[in-house]
């Protein structure tokens, strides 16, 4: 985090994702090693305790992410106090409308959040485009472009990022197309 920090100057948020990685202990002795520098912590510990534990004694932001899947996932981290941001992702919310409810919740509890995925294809990418271009900016923190993790892309007409930039497609639907030729042949026909 701390070369990351002197990297990028003063401005750019810079956060530590730990993937649960972490014990209280450890991540508090980290936090507190840091908590000079504007950073953010992102899930350090297992559970949404340890992480409040870690706000509380650093001081510093934390971004829930693994334990966020719910509404009672979300007020449970504000009311422990530990819900500076989140990580909103399709999968794990169990679509587009689950999620936009916990997006409406998490702007009502006053966290920011970030609208992605657990990876995903051209056309996860168009959803969480979309759904973070109906967030109210201020609550907005980013979005991801997973397709550019995912090969082969599957829709010629998906958007690219640039510049470290991308928007939602527009047209019908989630405003992509997939080719079906790369798709190939479905496994199961209803």
């Amino acid at each position: 985090m701390i070369k990351v920090r002197e990297a990028v100057g003063d401005g750019p948020l810079v956060y530590g994702d730990w993937n649960c990685g972490g014990t209280k202990l450890h991540a508090t002795r980290v936090g507190r090693a840091v908590a000079h520098l504007d950073i953010m912590l992102e899930q350090p510990c297992k559970t949404l305790e340890d992480c409040a534990a870690v706000r509380q004694a650093t001081g510093l932001p934390m971004k829930i992410d693994e334990l966020a899947f719910d509404q009672g996932s979300l007020l449970r981290a504000a009311e422990l106090g530990c819900l500076d941001a989140v990580a909103l992702k399709l999968s794990k919310f169990g679509g587009i409308s689950a999620m936009r409810r916990c997006r409406d919740l998490t702007v009502h509890l006053g966290a920011e959040i970030c609208a992605e995925c657990t990876w995903g294809s051209d056309i996860v990418t168009a959803a969480s485009l979309h759904f973070a271009a109906s967030t109210p900016p201020a609550n907005l923190l980013n979005t991801c472009d997973l397709s550019s993790y995912v090969g082969p892309r599957i829709c010629p007409d998906a958007p690219v990022r640039k510049d470290g930039r991308i928007a939602p497609p527009e047209g019908a639907g989630l405003g992509v197309r997939p080719d079906e030729g790369v798709l190939g042949n479905p496994v199961l026909e209803i």
